[in-house]
């Protein structure tokens, strides 16, 4: 019998035995639903924070150098770290290490989780290192023929110059990681979500107090200092789990060999993903210097929901999955997707309505203020609206990949991917000299969709159905309510769009259209739900009601209760 195959068996056989200890709230459906309200609450409020200081820190950079040629220098200059820090990182301690690591805890041996943290943190360092090295000397070629061929040979060099520094940043956000899989596999989720407040906060005071006499560079230098916050933050976190590190160079550590298992196609996939932002980049700057920038701007933008929502839901719920798949428990894994998959559609939806009809006035209040122009909003608008339709296909590829991990399939979702990742390069060729950045937006919203709908269609089969009976009614509501509220307010985000068109009005008088569009939207959705008997509807707006001071609740309960 094979390692693999052992630890398979141990985790079915210490099922019953050890169930308390992996859940931390009980094991009843009412405890597991509290004990994931909870933490979808504690890591939803930190995302929001986290999301919030990334869109401050967006926003200060916007200000400082807009949409320039070295913005776009910058932009480009990430590309290879993050792809070092996806590909050996984040593919170590996500997928593949959190199922294996949490269930050595669950059944209660902490000699052996520790030994495979241990390491497998030490293997993942050395390769971290390694790369960046490499990456390091090739930095220039890399850029020039594969990252960013159409920046000028100025702000080439810049870009060179960035990537070097900010190869730093995957070495120092890798121990991040490793710290976050760890707490989150301890069920602790308050320090992995706020690491990333303060990683924010970094690049924050970089921009606003050392960029203006420093450049650019300052703002590398401050993805450093982030970086380095990103770990020492979890670190009290580690420590109250009892952390028993020791660098481990050795292949005969139980578990290692099941992550090995889980981690190839977990590479393969993290290596395909960001090579299809490499080449989406690479599309971007053969357009002009400064459509690498505003392309990030709208994907900004786009990803400001899909964190406080698909991000927050899908963390929470991955080790429960996991525990819940090793425990052969295969109803109540079905009960807790559903679970999550219906609040995400039920706000994502409206979401994403919002990001398309109210695109000119967001960008406008948002971004439009010092180097950030006329000119640049007009860039940024396009490709927002494309990938604001493409939102809830983001969101529903982020929580069905959990679950395929969760059960231990890394092979679908990677083949999956490679697969929409070759037809995005494609779409992308296609269509980006006739619609430019909008091309390119149109290509990985299509692409995310046709993604979702394939890995929903496997994971179906996988687990012999997915969703109650009433799950398709349900969603049809949903949907219903969303196209109504959509005619209703059309004509509304028409106006706006027209009035905060670039040069036509002040920030000011667009921020005013925002405000009353997202109120205006808020209440025509609320109103469309409560008449279809939409049962969300009634626990989004308790909540907010129980908030609210007693005067002002009367119609918030009007709409709840009648």
């Amino acid at each position: 019998m094979s390692q693999a195959s052992q630890i398979s068996r141990g985790h079915r056989e210490s099922s019953q035995r050890t169930s308390e200890d992996i859940l931390p709230s009980g094991t009843g459906e009412a405890d597991r639903a509290e004990s994931f309200a909870r933490n979808a609450v504690i890591v939803g409020a930190a995302f929001v924070l986290s999301r919030l200081l990334g869109l401050v820190r967006e926003i200060a950079f916007a200000a400082e150098f807009g949409t320039q040629g070295v913005a776009s220098a910058y932009v480009s200059a990430f590309r290879i770290p993050d792809l070092l820090f996806l590909v050996i990182m984040a593919g170590s301690f996500g997928a593949a290490f959190i199922p294996v690591f949490a269930g050595f805890l669950g059944r209660g041996d902490q000699r052996r989780a520790w030994e495979l943290a241990s390491a497998v943190l030490t293997w993942a360092g050395l390769g971290i290192a390694a790369g960046a090295l490499v990456c390091f000397v090739l930095a220039r070629p890399l850029m020039e023929w594969v990252v960013a061929p159409g920046l000028s040979p100025e702000n080439t060099t810049v870009a060179v110059d960035l990537m070097r520094i900010l190869l730093l940043s995957p070495v120092f956000l890798g121990f991040g990681i490793a710290a976050k899989g760890i707490l989150e596999a301890h069920h602790r989720f308050t320090l992995p979500a706020l690491a990333p407040v303060f990683y924010n906060l970094a690049i924050i005071v970089g921009i606003v107090s050392f960029a203006p006499e420093y450049g650019i560079e300052a703002v590398a230098w401050a993805v450093i200092a982030g970086a380095v916050l990103h770990v020492v933050v979890q670190l009290p976190g580690l420590v109250r789990a009892g952390i028993r590190f020791r660098p481990r160079l050795s292949r005969e550590v139980d578990g290692l060999r099941e992550v090995g298992r889980l981690l190839l196609p977990r590479v393969i996939g993290q290596a395909a993903f960001q090579i299809n932002f490499i080449a989406v980049n690479y599309f971007a700057t053969q357009q002009g210097e400064q459509q690498a920038a505003a392309l990030n701007y709208a994907w900004q933008l786009m990803m400001l929901p899909h964190g406080v929502l698909a991000l927050s839901i899908s963390t929470v719920i991955f080790p429960t999955l996991a525990q819940l798949y090793d425990q052969g428990r295969q109803g109540e894994l079905r009960a807790t997707f559903s679970r999550s998959l219906r609040p995400l559609i039920f706000l994502t939806l409206p979401a994403s309505v919002g990001l398309v009809l109210l695109r000119e006035p967001i960008v406008q209040t948002v971004f439009q203020r010092g180097a950030f122009n006329d000119r640049s909003t007009s860039l940024v608008v396009a490709p927002l609206a494309w990938l604001g339709l493409g939102l809830l296909g983001y969101a529903v590829v982020e929580i069905l990949t959990r679950v395929y991990y969760a059960i231990r399939d890394t092979r679908t979702p990677v083949i999956t991917g490679l697969l929409i990742i070759v037809a995005n390069i494609l779409l992308c060729a296609l269509f980006v000299d006739s619609l430019s950045l909008a091309g390119l937006a149109v290509a990985l919203s299509a692409t995310t969709g046709v993604e979702a709908i394939i890995l929903l269609g496997f994971l179906r089969s996988r687990l012999g159905g997915l969703f109650s009976d009433d799950f398709g009614r349900w969603l049809w509501r949903v949907i219903l309510a969303n196209l109504l509220f959509t005619l209703v307010v059309w004509p509304f985000a028409g106006l706006m769009t027209r009035a905060s068109e670039p040069g036509l009005t002040s920030r000011g008088v667009a921020f005013l259209f925002l405000t009353c569009g997202v109120g205006l939207f808020a209440f025509a959705y609320a109103l469309t739900c409560h008449y279809l008997r939409i049962p969300e509807i009634r626990q989004v707006i308790g909540r907010i009601a129980v908030r609210l001071p007693a005067r002002l609740r009367s119609p918030l309960d009007w709409l709840r209760l009648t």
